[in-house]
């Protein structure tokens, strides 16, 4: 024996008793989308772009600068010592 029944999805939902999701489903996508909107807009100004790629910003490349010289120093010194030894 073979029933077939003719019904959209929404008929089915609501035949099975289940919730309408479509007026959260839209809720949801609205907020998405302005939030993506908002975030695209803040990064076409530079300044925000940078901050965001580099959020110490500067000083941070400076920083690591100043390290990075600092230690290429202790390297040539330890080398140098290392060469008047022999």
């Amino acid at each position: 024996m073979k029933i077939i029944i003719d019904m959209s999805p929404e008929e089915a939902r609501k035949m099975m008793g289940f919730p309408d999701l479509e007026p959260l489903q839209t809720a949801i996508m609205d907020k998405m989308q302005a939030q993506m909107e908002e975030y695209f807009t803040s990064m076409s100004d530079p300044e925000v772009l940078f901050s965001k790629l580099m959020p110490m910003g500067i000083q941070a490349m400076e920083n690591y600068k100043t390290f990075m010289g600092e230690m290429a120093k202790a390297s040539m010194n330890s080398m140098s010592s290392d060469n008047s030894k022999d």
